[in-house]
């Protein structure tokens, strides 16, 4: 079992998006929580050490320790957007 961070900008994020749309981000947030990372991808660049989980044409790009079992979500946003 994970603990997952939701830092106050990626919940103003999250709160902006349809409720269709926010009702499967929070499936897919609590995926992450039971340790579920089935189809996650590491991102590259710039952004190495990240991983994204999709969520519809959203995308969910988070942090996760290895050691503490926390994962803090980085930012939610269109997947037109988000990187």
């Amino acid at each position: 079992m994970f603990k997952v961070i939701v830092p106050k900008a990626t919940f103003k994020e999250l709160e902006k998006i349809d409720s269709t749309n926010q009702q499967l981000i929070f499936t897919k947030i609590k995926d992450l929580e039971a340790g579920i990372f089935t189809s996650d991808k590491a991102l590259k660049g710039k952004h190495k050490g990240k991983f994204r989980k999709r969520a519809g044409n959203y995308r969910i790009v988070y942090l996760k320790e290895n050691d503490i079992l926390v994962i803090t979500l980085i930012r939610i946003a269109h997947r037109k957007e988000v990187y």
